[in-house]
């Protein structure tokens, strides 16, 4: 298995998932709260959603750039950032409170990013042993 290969792959998943939903929370975040979870934003809501959609943009733009060179130490940087955002993720959706209209968006966006962590976890970790089996 081509690590480098896949890791790329991944974090040019992670870039063309990660830009339009960053972009969206930018623009629109309460109609895109209400399309996942059910219940527009509203007061100081709407600016941790804005301010979420900017980190969700340059997680995606980091992705973009790194995927070109995934082993180097900045891309194995972003590709654990991203791995890292996307537990995060997975577990936040799969907790959060279901408002029975959203309740198959939001399910299945955290069954996409605990897809999207467990292929990250297992890449960077084959990638890892075949480092230190080469040493």
């Amino acid at each position: 298995m081509n690590s480098a290969k896949w890791l790329s792959r991944l974090l040019a998943i992670g870039a063309v998932l990660e830009i339009p939903v960053g972009l969206g929370l930018l623009a629109a975040p309460s109609q895109l709260a209400s399309l996942l979870l059910g219940e527009s934003l509203s007061g100081t809501g709407l600016v941790v959603a804005r301010l979420a959609g900017g980190g969700l943009l340059g997680l995606g733009v980091a992705c973009w750039f790194a995927r070109s060179t995934p082993t180097a130490p900045a891309g194995l940087g972003v590709a654990s950032g991203l791995l890292i955002y996307n537990v995060v993720a997975c577990v936040t959706l799969a907790l959060a409170p279901l408002v029975p209209a959203s309740q198959v968006l939001t399910l299945g966006a955290a069954v996409l990013h605990g897809l999207l962590a467990v292929a990250l976890l297992v890449v960077l970790l084959i990638r890892d042993r075949a480092t230190v089996l080469a040493r």
